[in-house]
């Protein structure tokens, strides 16, 4: 069983940065994939930055230039750096892991989100609180 335990976030004025960070414990392959979602009031989950295993980072379209995600795996660790925060960033984000690939082709629904093969993703921290003021 995969556990992994967020810190971080905060509440922040427009232009503002913060970093996120994840440990994972429990059996965690340095080739899972990793990444952060968000879930922004009244909105479905969205997928934000995923890293693979040796370092292949993807970015969400809205955070591209501004975020920045990274990896140590003889830690376990996981770091966003989300840098020029704007108020649409505001939304709790949660880490996530996956033995199979997620990113480009994962999609969230109905409070659930899938691996680029379709399979669920199964780990998930408890999620931490980002607030930007505009």
């Amino acid at each position: 069983q995969v556990q992994l335990v967020e810190s971080g976030g905060g509440s922040v004025q427009a232009g503002g940065s913060l970093s996120l960070s994840c440990e994972a414990s429990g059996y965690t392959d340095s080739n899972y994939y990793m990444g952060w979602f968000r879930q922004r009031p009244g909105k479905e989950r969205e997928g934000v930055a995923a890293i693979s295993g040796d370092g292949d980072t993807y970015y969400a379209n809205s955070v591209k230039g501004r975020f920045t995600l990274s990896r140590d795996n003889a830690k376990k660790t996981l770091r966003l750096q989300m840098n020029n925060l704007q108020p649409e960033d505001t939304a709790n984000y949660s880490c996530a892991a996956a033995p199979t690939p997620f990113g480009p082709r994962s999609y969230c629904s109905a409070g659930l989100c899938y691996r680029s093969d379709g399979r669920p993703i199964g780990f998930w921290g408890q999620g931490t609180q980002v607030t930007v003021s505009s």
